[in-house]
């Protein structure tokens, strides 16, 4: 009888032994899954709250004469007239980060850029009569002006190297996309960029 309860009491103790553990491994399973899903919600929120990032804001300027006149006689401006604008710009380069795709791999650890958005440039010009001259007969019409004026503003905006912009938005670029990635790198996540847009060393 000693025999078989020894016996009995080894058994229970073995499957005692093998519920504790399982039981132990499902509960350690269920935290590390929590952690994941915590690490992607952080990851992603952090990412989504910056839907729209300027990156680079320039101005620009300069001074733009219009000269006419109201005949040309063997060469010599009759009643001749003549206006200077000054001319400015603010030009604004964007990044749409809802266009940015990125897979967070929580196995690996990894985040990864699938796709990054094509920056957005805005010109904002801006026109002021600095000097104008001209003669009574041979006056400076409103509409005259105003032509004058949006002319100033679209030569101003075309002056505007838009690929220079674009070199510097994208280093600019680079360090904001580097500090939204502070939290992912806190995690110990490293950074892929599958755009190529950027070395790895880089992120």
């Amino acid at each position: 009888m000693n025999k078989y309860t020894g016996l009995l009491s080894f058994i229970f103790g073995i499957i005692l032994t093998v519920f504790v553990f399982l039981s132990w491994r499902s509960c350690n399973k269920k935290d590390e899954g929590a952690l994941v899903n915590q690490d992607y919600y952080l990851i992603t929120n952090q990412i989504q709250k910056m839907n729209k990032m300027v990156v680079l804001e320039q101005d620009f300027s300069s001074f733009q004469t219009h000269k006419s006149s109201a005949a040309t006689v063997a060469g010599f401006d009759i009643l001749p007239r003549e206006m200077v604008l000054y001319t400015t710009a603010k030009a604004q380069v964007s990044y749409d980060l809802k266009r940015m795709k990125i897979d967070v791999d929580t196995v690996s650890k990894k985040v990864i850029i699938n796709e990054l958005p094509q920056p957005e440039i805005k010109i904002f010009p801006d026109v002021k009569i600095h000097f104008m001259d001209d003669y009574a007969v041979n006056r400076f019409k409103q509409s005259d002006i105003n032509s004058i004026m949006e002319s100033a503003k679209k030569n101003m905006a075309k002056s505007v190297n838009q690929e220079s912009l674009k070199q510097q938005s994208k280093k600019q670029l680079k360090e904001n996309l580097n500090e939204i990635f502070v939290l992912a790198k806190a995690l110990h996540y490293s950074i892929e960029d599958k755009t190529n847009t950027f070395p790895s060393t880089e992120l």
